[in-house]
């Protein structure tokens, strides 16, 4: 799958030496990447993936992994599978284009003596955190490692903002531990909607737009506090609006601004954030509560991210799914590769999905009901024990635009 979604995308194309000129040929360096993905992607290692008698040495492989696959190129290739698959996508079949993703982390777990390796309370093990963000199509968009002791809300607004593809992110779907004040305040602030899923609903405090609708709300009462202040957020509109820009431009991170605010609690522009999203969580309660669709549709978008996690368990089975590396770049680099064999996955699936179901017998046999249940996110067919093989020759019928005359590939 990963082979022939390089072949067919051309994500490869991009990548270039990190110290110059390069005298591969351009096939040989396409396998070479191909095999140093597969081994950190299913974490199995380079030295398992060489020894499945292949022309490449693992010393070649390590060459080509230190020069050319950078953590940024990993992230390039992951991008292009994506846009590949948004572009590939049978609108009739699939629908118009998504604009939501749905997020939430993933608990892997590592070794003791790994230097990464944190507590999490939640999930009750020792490991490491990884937040994925997943449109509703199940194509992986990002992806990036935490902390156990992190907030999430930084990682989604990270995440929904500098994604990279060519999709358009206009709601975020979360689950309960996902959705703050501040979340919900930053988010509107960016443009796109926050929309958790909110299980002590009955504890929601309800902001009045002013004082003294209690006649007006007198059965809402018991559920409601006291007014917005909306003359702190007019004061510091402009303060808030150069935070959005620069989380928005990348010339600050989400992380260190909220880490800023978290630590001056006290600031006004952080108190006015605070006042948009207590604002906007009140929209949102209320809309939740009145609209049954709202409520599976964020239902399902958190299915989509939880199915996604089956598969990367399937993937990531190398050490029995255990991370053993204590270098950064290491790490960062075996989630990435789990990132692109993910889309890989989701790509040729759709491909294959969309060559079968086309065909005129199944176009009048789909039902509203089954149009609903299709996904390509699905693993049975996939075989990932035993020697790689590499045959770059060996081709699957399927239909879709192959890569252009001149690539590596």
């Amino acid at each position: 799958m990963l082979k022939e979604a390089v072949l067919r995308t051309g994500c490869l194309n991009a990548v270039t030496s990190v110290v110059g000129g390069s005298t591969l040929k351009p096939e040989v360096l396409a396998e070479r990447l191909m095999q140093t993905i597969y081994g950190y992607g299913t974490n199995t290692g380079i030295r398992a993936v060489a020894s499945g008698g292949h022309d490449h040495r693992e010393d070649d492989i390590r060459y080509v992994r230190r020069r050319y696959l950078t953590p940024q190129i990993a992230t390039d290739i992951a991008i292009a599978i994506a846009n590949a698959t948004f572009t590939a996508r049978d609108v009739e079949l699939w629908g118009e284009g998504t604009t939501t993703v749905a997020s939430d982390s993933t608990h892997v777990r590592a070794y003791d003596q790994n230097i990464f390796t944190e507590w999490h309370s939640r999930y009750g093990g020792r490991g490491i955190l990884i937040y994925w963000h997943i449109e509703r199509g199940s194509m992986v968009v990002h992806s990036q490692t935490l902390r156990a002791s992190a907030s999430e809300v930084h990682a989604m607004i990270e995440g929904a903002v500098r994604h990279g593809t060519t999709m358009k992110v206009e709601g975020n779907y979360v689950d309960s531990h996902g959705q703050t004040e501040i979340g919900f305040g930053v988010s509107r602030l960016l443009g796109f909607d926050l929309l958790p899923r909110i299980k002590q609903i009955n504890k929601v405090k309800l902001y009045r737009v002013e004082s003294g609708e209690g006649d007006l709300h007198s059965r809402l009462a018991p559920a409601m506090t006291r007014p917005i202040r909306w003359e702190l957020i007019e004061q510091n509109y402009d303060q808030m609006s150069k935070y959005a820009t620069a989380i928005k431009q990348g010339t600050a991170s989400t992380e260190a601004i909220l880490r800023r605010f978290t630590e001056s609690a006290s600031h006004p522009t952080y108190q006015a954030m605070l006042e948009v999203g207590r604002a906007q969580k009140t929209i949102f309660v209320a809309r939740y509560l009145r609209l049954r669709e709202l409520q599976r549709e964020i239902q399902e978008g958190l299915n989509v991210v939880e199915s996604s996690n089956g598969a990367n368990s399937v993937i990531f089975y190398g050490k029995g799914g255990d991370i053993a590396t204590n270098r950064r770049e290491e790490l960062e680099m075996s989630v990435l590769c789990l990132r692109i064999l993910q889309a890989a996955l989701v790509y040729i699936n759709t491909l294959m999905l969309q060559d079968v179901l086309t065909e005129p017998e199944w176009v009048k046999l789909l039902k509203p009901a089954d149009r609903r249940g299709l996904t390509p996110l699905f693993w049975q067919h996939v075989q990932p024990y035993g020697e790689v093989g590499l045959d770059v020759a060996k081709r699957l019928t399927l239909s879709g635009d192959v890569a252009q005359p001149g690539s590596p590939t």
